[in-house]
């Protein structure tokens, strides 16, 4: 199982001194990837609840937020072999071909180190922002998938669909990854998760307990076997929302939210059910806005897996 950490392109922590301390360090500690998330705005009368809060309101480190892909790029300048991902994009603030160029050129003057969540976005005031039609964002999202991979596999690329158009071009160079890089999607819900199953390389779950996530991925590899494909071939990427407390937690604790020893126990729990990869974001740990403690955790956290 590879073991990533995320980068702090999240909050007062979001600095150039801590991402680039950040990546070299673990590098030099034998991490496998590094991960960022994308958040675009913090609106201050918020139209749609966050999820990851009981009231639904959100976090205060979002107020300061770092674009993902210039973060992995400026990151990717300073490491050599460390993989570089996105957890995640969200599809509809982006457009097929502008984006296919940006992680085109990160992976090819990263080596092929280019690794590629997305998922569909949640909220209603970064989609009026950027003028994406939150009702339409799962029929935009199978074009986007279907585009993107055209231009990143063929030549010259050519696409007509109902909300993107691509007229007959040559668009270069290809990523170094053949024949492309991995598209992992953040699902959940049963078209989401037919979408990962048809068109993408992995999955990338958060928050869902470790026998909940083999009941799900045991289920995804099923469809993904129904539509023709290879479940064997597919990935499961889990995001790790870190929080350590000195004292355990009870039964209704959240899946990497407890003491050491609780953690050291989720670490475990997803090797055993044959998790690929799982990397750990302290965003909103305990100090996790502290550049020192990010990377005592990361000390730490490598130690423990």
């Amino acid at each position: 199982m590879r073991i990533g950490f995320a980068l702090p392109n999240i909050g007062p922590v979001a600095t150039a001194e801590a991402v680039s301390k950040v990546a070299q360090r673990a590098e030099a500690l034998g991490y496998d990837s590094l991960w960022t998330i994308e958040r675009l705005l913090w609106p201050v009368k918020p139209q749609s609840p966050y999820p990851g809060t009981p009231d639904g309101s959100l976090p205060e480190p979002y107020k300061h937020a770092l674009d993902p892909l210039d973060t992995l790029t400026f990151a990717a300048a300073q490491t050599r072999k460390i993989a570089l991902g996105t957890s995640v994009l969200d599809i509809p603030y982006h457009n097929p071909v502008t984006l296919a160029r940006r992680l085109t050129t990160l992976d090819v003057l990263s080596g092929g180190r280019v690794r590629l969540g997305l998922g569909l976005g949640w909220s209603k005031d970064e989609m009026d922002a950027t003028g994406a039609d939150i009702k339409k964002r799962g029929a935009m999202a199978d074009e986007f998938l279907q585009a993107l991979k055209a231009i990143w596999t063929t030549n010259p690329v050519e696409f007509h669909g109902k909300f993107y158009q691509i007229p007959k071009s040559y668009i270069g160079p290809k990523p170094t990854q053949k024949p492309h890089p991995p598209i992992y999607m953040a699902a959940f819900a049963p078209a989401a998760l037919k979408r990962l199953a048809t068109m993408a390389d992995g999955w990338n779950p958060v928050g869902i307990p470790v026998e909940g996530m083999a009941q799900m991925f045991g289920a995804i590899k099923q469809m993904t076997k129904e539509a023709g494909r290879d479940p064997s071939a597919l990935a499961l990427v889990v995001r790790a929302n870190l929080e350590i407390n000195a004292k355990a937690l009870g039964k209704e604790r959240m899946i990497f939210n407890g003491s050491v020893e609780q953690i050291k126990e989720d670490i475990a729990g997803c090797r055993r059910i044959g998790a690929h990869e799982l990397f750990f974001d302290p965003t909103f740990a305990a100090g996790g806005q502290s550049l020192d403690q990010w990377l005592g955790l990361m000390e730490q956290l490598r130690k423990l897996a």
